[in-house]
């Protein structure tokens, strides 16, 4: 079954730091890019970070830059996002899928990122 799995997620005070971790059964990151999105209550989703097949190249939205890193481990078919100096808007339900800033895959159930003091 080709699917994603998402954890990671908590409730960190704003300046916080969070790595969430995706992963992956039924298929080879690998052979994939991969990107993480968000969704804020209320708000459509969004990607966040993507990382090309090989990580040759990575790309962020803007408001991220700076702030948080995805990277891979192939080995353990699992992918990362690496999450710092945590804002409040950084608020919302994460998600990783298949493809580079595409959906390729059905969505997990992502896992929840709180920035609140």
């Amino acid at each position: 079954q080709v699917q994603v799995v998402e954890s990671g997620g908590g409730l960190v005070q704003p300046g916080g730091s969070l790595r969430l971790s995706c992963e992956a059964s039924g298929f080879r990151i690998s052979a994939y890019g991969m990107t993480w999105y968000r969704q804020a209550p209320g708000k459509e989703r969004e990607w966040v970070a993507a990382i090309s097949i090989g990580n040759v190249n990575t790309n962020y939205v803007d408001s991220v830059k700076g702030r948080f890193t995805i990277s891979r481990d192939n080995g353990k078919n699992t992918v990362y996002l690496q999450m710092s100096s945590l804002k409040p808007e950084d608020t919302a339900v994460y998600y990783c899928n298949q493809g580079w800033r595409t959906a390729g895959i059905a969505w997990g159930q992502g896992t929840q990122v709180t920035v609140s003091s």
